[in-house]
Formats: structure tokens, sequence, C-alpha cells
């Protein structure tokens, strides 16, 4: 894809709060994260767990989405433990309504993706709700496949994985 926009991954700041409290409230957010005040708890939560790295993603120096990586194997009992040993979750909500449909979920995620497998990772695991389809077609679109449905503590979700790919050399 010519001029593939590059996005940036930055930690999130306590700064970046109040944004991320709009954000969170905005309807095309809050429809799948719920409660906004429940969300940024858990969110400023995750700022000081080993698990989670919460972050930003910027693009062209402006932040447009919310990102975080965790590792469900530094979770008790957290349902998808069973995935394989090095395998790292992903959320994203892209901020701004105005920018939903035009690409960016895909992109970022697949960006992100090829970060996190150069690190070593060996698959990465996505969870929409079975509802969300306008997620499921952009996790499609950066080479994720749905691997099972599953109902936990966090609601139902279409459990999506992606695979590094083989030829990723380790050095």
């Amino acid at each position: 894809m010519p001029n593939r926009p590059r996005y940036a991954f930055r930690s999130l700041e306590p700064d970046d709060l109040p944004m991320l409290r709009a954000w969170l409230r905005a309807p095309h957010v809050r429809e799948w994260w719920g409660d906004p005040d429940k969300g940024l708890a858990e969110i400023e939560a995750a700022m000081d767990d080993i698990s989670t790295e919460p972050l930003i993603v910027e693009l062209d120096g402006s932040p447009i989405a919310y990102l975080q990586s965790y590792d469900p194997h530094l979770e008790d009992e957290h349902p998808y433990a069973d995935q394989p040993m090095g395998t790292l979750g992903l959320d994203i909500s892209i901020g701004a309504a105005d920018l939903i449909g035009k690409g960016h979920g895909s992109a970022i995620v697949a960006q992100f993706a090829a970060e996190l497998f150069g690190e070593g990772a060996p698959r990465l695991v996505i969870d929409p709700h079975p509802d969300n389809a306008r997620a499921i077609r952009a996790y499609e679109k950066a080479g994720f496949r749905h691997i099972d449905t599953r109902n936990s503590q966090f609601g139902p979700a279409h459990l999506m994985a992606l695979d590094a790919p083989q030829d990723i050399e380790n050095s």
C-alpha cells in the first residue's frame, strides 16, 4: 500500500488522562468499553501493572488512539492463559469518531504486530465483542483470524489470533 501511514507508539502518561477520559466518553468508544469512569480507572491501574503496557498512538505527532498490550500469563486466571507462552493480547480504541472507518485501526494493529513479532512475540490475540463487526473486519484486514468465541469476566469475545511470520529470524 503506497504512503501507508506510520504511527508512533508512546507510553501513556498522567497528562494524557483527561484526553483519554474524553475518548472513553465518546459514543463510539463507550459502546464497547462501557462505563468511562470504570474504564479510565482500569487504564490508570494498568499504568502500574507489569502485565499491561498502555500506549498512546500518534499520527504526525497528534494522539489518535489508545492501545494496550498485555501478557495473559501474568494475570491470575486470565481467560487467554491457554494461549502459547509469549502470546500478547491487544486492545485498541480510536479516539476521535471522525477517524473511524478510514483504515487506521487495521493499519495501527498491523504496524504494532510487526513490532511485537520483531521483539519475539509468537502470537497476538485480540478480542472484540462478537457484535462489533467494524472491529472484527479491521482485525481481519490486519491478518487476524477467528479462533474461538468465549464468555469471561470481561464479557463476550470473538477471540482472534495472529501468529508471527515464520520467516522472522531470531538473532
